[in-house]
């Protein structure tokens, strides 16, 4: 199966992460690539994910699995 390519415009780079709004509480919460696309989420690559910034007054969640922090077993 090949995976998901970023959703940032003219990046090919495969998908590792994916990006959620909140919008009522202007929060952008970034995860792991979830399971299956979302029609209202967005797909990032490594980069993209890691450059991630939001507009002034919102805040920035990012939620990492535990094996890559080294604490999974």
């Amino acid at each position: 199966m090949v995976g998901r390519q970023c959703s940032r415009v003219a990046c090919v780079e495969e998908a590792v992460a994916t990006l959620t709004y909140d919008y009522a509480d202007a929060l952008a919460v970034l995860g792991p690539l979830s399971i299956r696309h979302e029609p209202h989420s967005y797909d990032l690559c490594a980069r993209h994910a890691e450059r991630l910034s939001a507009p002034q007054g919102w805040q920035v969640v990012r939620h990492s699995v535990l094996g890559e922090l080294g604490l999974g077993a």
